[in-house]
This record gives C-alpha cells, structure tokens and sequence, in this order.
C-alpha cells in the first residue's frame, strides 16, 4: 500500500512539474507586448495590426489629450509605458526630470530618413533622447461658407461679431499663448505683468465672445457644423480641407504662431526597449511613415517620404509654410519656474 502510494505520488509531481514547465515555457514564448502612449487621432491604427502582423509584437495603445496629462501618468511612474509623443518643450522639462532614457540609434536603420534639419533642435539639442514623430503649426480655421470676412490676425477670436462661434484650445499653453502672441509678447514670456495682461484678455474674450474650449473633437464639431471658427492645428486642418474644400480655410494669423513638434520618446521605466526600437524603426520607413501622414494630415520631418507625397501635399503652405512665416514663429520652451504662473492663469481662465 505504501509502496503504490509512493507511486502515485511521484506520477502526480512529475504531472504538475511538466504542467508548470509547459507554463513557464507558453510564458516565455507568448507574444510581447509595447504600451505606446499617444496623442488622440494621432495614428493610423491599420499601422499597428500591420506591424504586429509582420513582428508577432502587440502595440498595447492608448490616448491623451494634453501634455500636462501625459507627464503627470509618466511621472507618477504607475503605469509602464515604453512609448510616449511629447511635444517639444515637455520633452526638454521630461529630459531635465530623469524621466525618459537615451535612445539606442544603432538600432534604428531607416533613422537615416529623417532630414537633418530636425534633429539637435533646442528641446533635445545633443539629440540623444528624441525621434522626431511630426510637425506644424496653430492657427486659425473657418467655415468660409459661412464667413466672408478676410481673417488673417489673431484679433478676429477677440471680435464680439463671433460670439458663440468660436473654438478656442482646451491646451493651457496654446490659448495662452495665443493671448500673449496676440498682444505682441512672445509665448514663451516668463514676465508676469504680460502674463497677466493675457490672462485677463482671455478673461475678457470669454465675457464677450463666449468660446467653447475643445481638444481632440474638434474636427468632429466642425464637420457639424457646431460653430465656424477655431483654434486648431495644421495638421487637423488639412484634413478637413482636404474633405472640404469648398469650406474651410485655414490661415496662420499675421503675428505669428507656435511652430511645434512632436517626437517619440521612451520613459526611463519602459520594460520592453528592444521591442519598441523595432516599432519605432518600422514608423521611419518611409512606406510606412507616408501612410501615417495621408491619414492624419500632419507635416513629417521624413525627407524619405516628403518625396512620395503627392505634389498638392508638398505644395500646400498650411501644411509647410514658408520660411517668412515660419521666421516669425517661436517653439514652445519648457517654462521651469514661471510655470506656477501660467498654471494659476489658467486656473484663472477657465474658472470664470
């Protein structure tokens, strides 16, 4: 009896060690998975089935609305994303912070696509941490079958003319920025009497003009028709123009804008870096990249694709602007100490 008991018992371990041995096995060959975090309507998801397709590499994918949302997801370190977009000036706060890890160009191979000129800008200036992703511009879109003002200033999300039909961005720096633009500062402006003076013409603006502050719908409320002016970017706005032709207009106001840019970044946590590099060398490929960029209508800093583009693309100066517009344009900067005052602007802003 004690002998069969024994036996039994050996059967059993050698059932449960070969099970867990199977398991540990199913674990270590199962599919790995990347967590990209990203702006909303900012990829052409069909991209990330194709790259699982061909890599057996799943894209865990998820959106956020703003900047400030991403950093403070990252910076509480309780989610582990291998991936981020930030724009330029969170990257250089991000880099200052420890937050995200330099990058391994080696393993890039279609790197070599992007053209010089965006790379060792002011937010990265070694380029060590940073792909650049896309670029553009904000400014000002309207329905110009309902419009038939020219409008070319900043001044017109002022005019009481349009009032309830406006949108203004729901972004702290952009709408500030704008205010600040608008009254001849720069965006960037640390000084806190001209913080000031445009906090309280946003305050003003509100009063009398009654906007409605929006994100990512944007597009959306406007393919309805909800109002026929708004604060948006570039990239948005190719998009609708090239729906709408015949209806929209997008125009960079006179005073100048922000000129931004986006890039792909990997947080100093990220636990699946040799997968991402992999995901992030099959965006630069310039196949790939150019369906991305008919999809969401942004301007690429991929020289490889800009040549594959149709010619009204490449042509179309909402979409790269000139050089007399873009000289009168300034790049978000990471604001450090001035950023309580900006922070309390808003606060101020959109309490009212």
């Amino acid at each position: 009896m004690n002998k069969k008991i024994k036996l039994i018992s050996l059967a059993a371990a050698f059932i449960l060690s070969t099970s867990l041995f199977q398991g540990c096995n199913t674990k270590k060959n199962a599919s790995p998975t990347i967590n990209v975090f990203n702006w909303g309507e900012y990829i052409d998801e069909e991209i990330l089935k194709d790259f699982t397709a061909k890599t057996g590499i799943k894209v865990n994918y998820e959106t956020y609305a703003t900047n400030e949302e991403m950093y403070e997801k990252i910076k509480a370190g309780t989610t582990n994303y291998d991936l981020i977009c930030p724009s330029d000036y969170m990257l250089e706060r991000m880099i200052n912070e420890g937050l995200v890890q330099k990058i391994d160009y080696s393993k890039l191979s279609n790197y070599k696509n992007i053209d010089d000129s965006y790379k060792n800008l002011s937010y990265d200036p070694q380029n060590e941490y940073s792909i650049p992703y896309m670029w553009g511009t904000i400014g000002i879109i309207y329905d110009k079958t309902k419009i038939s003002d020219s409008i070319d200033s900043w001044n017109t999300l002022w005019n009481p003319k349009y009032k309830d039909d406006i949108f203004m961005s729901d972004d702290m720096r952009n709408s500030i920025g704008i205010s600040l633009k608008r009254l001849g500062y720069s965006l960037n402006s640390t000084n806190p009497e001209e913080i000031k003076k445009a906090t309280e013409e946003l305050i003003k603006q509100r009063n009398e003009v009654n906007p409605v502050y929006i994100g990512d719908q944007v597009k959306d409320s406007l393919r309805s028709g909800e109002k026929s002016i708004a604060v948006i970017y570039s990239g948005d706005a190719a998009v609708l123009k090239q729906e709408k032709p015949d209806r929209f207009e997008y125009v960079i106001p006179k005073e100048g804008t922000n000129l931004w840019f986006d890039v792909w970044a990997i947080p100093k946590n990220a636990k699946h870096v040799e997968e991402t590099l992999k995901f992030l060398d099959y965006l630069l490929d310039e196949n790939v990249n150019k369906k991305n960029v008919e999809y969401i209508g942004y301007a690429t800093p991929n020289k490889a694709t800009l040549s594959l583009l149709d010619e009204k693309i490449r042509n179309d100066k909402s979409i790269y602007p000139p050089k007399e517009i873009l000289n009168k344009s300034e790049v978000f900067i990471d604001l450090k100490d001035a950023r309580e005052l900006y922070n309390d602007a808003w606060l101020e802003v959109t309490s009212k």
